[in-house]
């Protein structure tokens, strides 16, 4: 059997899981066309590009290996590895320096060829980055088809396989029967190989070679309903299976036994039908995975599928928000537009804030439709995600558009009808007010007049964020002097014009 070798730089490679993209990315400052250089026993060289933006070093050149040049500036430049022949394996990881940034190289020159040994997912998950293993263990649930993406369980642990080769050294995508000719289905036991890698608590195999497959004894042939999802009033789930062991059983873990149950189990041949019952789901959406068990008298074999049932929409705070567990539970937060995501190509993602805290939202379906911009107070859905431990709002829709909230100067302000409905943005330095019927106050309700290039106005309390209360706006730590931008709306009393504000950022006074 042909051994690949393959090297990963740690910080090269990124699992892109929020961002929908499958592929592997490079670093922004510098970039190879291949992180690994594999020079023959007998001596040789091999060239790769590096692309950079600004000037660039190679260090940790080991005696045995010669690389030329060994700097170089921005733009492409090619760098040949050479080596003499050799009399034993040899190995090194040299580091490309730009602008502050590292990218790994490995380079191997290897004499003689020796089989891996077989690891555990537990010696996986303890062991050393960058290190190749070779894991055997059961697929527990597969992410992608096109690069071969899915997880490994052997019982002692749970990696990811980032990537998966055929023998000939193709992900399904290039292989000509795609992914049918991995022949690698959940529940099927697999001896993989690759080096391993960690992208934020995720363990990953990355380009991983896929070395044996052994087919499953029993199989998910089909679900009702086909989209396993059950509404809140909860129901019935039926799965059918194909069952070539003794015997069957269901594995549920202690949280789904709360809310699912098993009504019968039959069989007929190697035919076997599993009937759940669902209770009516009080709460947000859940989710759960459904393991199915058998055995040949010797080894266990098993299936799995998946099960979701819609909940109510929790309507929180962004505080309440951030402090879920990633999961499937739908929420609704409303907040005020802060800052746009300039990573996200699509123009779909953003920044959403309130009284309790702040986090990203993204791509959102409908927010371009709905012409959404900075300080809008808006409305979304969607489920808590992650990314790099990041917390996110993801799979989201964009609800309502509240209110349109446009920047206005503070003698525009002034001149305004009074509506406690239509809501402006105002910049201004924190003044103590002059007028009658007001007084000063930046310890609890925030009054003070605001005051820009055009005038000044009183602003009569400032909630402490969109959803805030009014008399907590000392822990906002603004002093008289202070530029400050507020979300506000236009009223008065007695004849004097008033602001009242929603807090949305400031700068202190230099």
């Amino acid at each position: 059997m042909k051994l690949r070798y393959l090297f990963i730089s740690l910080l090269a490679l990124v699992f892109a899981t929020s961002c929908e993209d499958d592929a592997i990315t490079q670093l922004k400052e510098v970039q190879v066309n291949s992180s690994y250089v594999a020079l023959p026993a007998d001596g040789g060289s091999k060239i790769i590009t590096v692309s950079a933006t600004d000037d660039w070093t190679i260090t940790d050149v080991p005696e045995w290996l010669t690389v030329n040049p060994l700097s170089g500036g921005a733009g492409n430049t090619d760098v040949t590895f050479s080596a003499a022949k050799a009399s034993d394996t040899q190995e090194a990881t040299v580091s490309l320096t730009c602008a502050g940034k590292t990218q790994l190289i490995n380079v191997l020159q290897m004499t003689e060829k020796t089989e891996t040994p077989l690891s555990t997912c537990a010696e996986v998950i303890a062991g050393p980055e960058s290190k190749t293993y070779r894991i055997k263990g059961a697929v527990t649930s597969i992410a992608n088809t096109s690069y071969g993406n899915f997880y490994v369980n052997d019982g002692t642990g749970e990696v990811y396989i980032y990537g998966l080769f055929n023998a000939a050294g193709q992900y399904p995508k290039d292989a000509k029967d795609g992914w049918a000719g991995f022949n690698v289905e959940v529940g099927d036991e697999v001896t993989v190989e690759g080096p391993k890698t960690v992208y934020g608590t995720t363990i990953e195999l990355v380009d991983a070679t896929l070395l044996k497959v052994e087919k499953s004894l029993i199989k998910v042939e089909s679900v009702e309903p086909e989209e396993a999802v059950l509404p809140i009033e909860g129901g019935e789930f039926t799965v059918n299976l194909t069952c070539k062991g003794n015997g069957i059983s269901v594995v549920l873990d202690d949280k789904t036994k709360t809310w699912l149950s098993v009504a019968s189990v039959m069989t007929s041949g190697n035919a076997a039908t599993v009937v759940f019952n669902a209770a009516k789901n009080e709460g947000g959406d859940r989710s759960t995975t459904l393991q199915f068990k058998t055995t040949d008298g010797k080894k266990d074999y098993t299936a799995q599928t998946s099960l979701t049932q819609k909940g109510s929409i929790l309507e929180v705070p962004i505080s309440e928000f951030l402090a879920a567990e990633v999961g499937d539970t739908q929420y609704r937060i409303t907040g005020i537009i802060t800052e746009l995501y300039a990573s996200d190509k699509q123009g779909k993602s953003f920044y959403v804030q309130d009284y309790s805290g702040k986090t990203l939202v993204y791509r959102a379906e409908g927010f371009i439709e709905a012409g959404a911009k900075v300080g809008d107070v808006v409305t979304v859905v969607g489920k808590r995600g992650a990314y790099n431990d990041n917390p996110q709002l993801v799979s989201g829709t964009f609800e309502a558009l509240k209110y349109a909230v446009a920047p206005i100067t503070v003698a525009a302000f002034r001149e305004l009808p009074d509506d406690v409905n239509a809501y402006y943005m105002l910049t201004g330095k924190v003044a103590q007010p002059t007028e009658e019927n007001t007084k000063w106050d930046l310890e609890q309700y925030g009054n003070f007049n605001l005051t820009d290039e055009t005038g000044s106005v009183y602003i009569y309390g400032v909630y402490t964020g969109w959803g805030g209360k009014k008399g907590e706006f000392g822990p906002l730590g603004i002093k008289e002097g202070d530029e400050l931008t507020i979300v506000a709306y236009k009223t008065s009393y007695k004849g004097l014009v008033e602001g009242v504000g929603y807090y949305f950022s400031h700068k202190a006074a230099e």
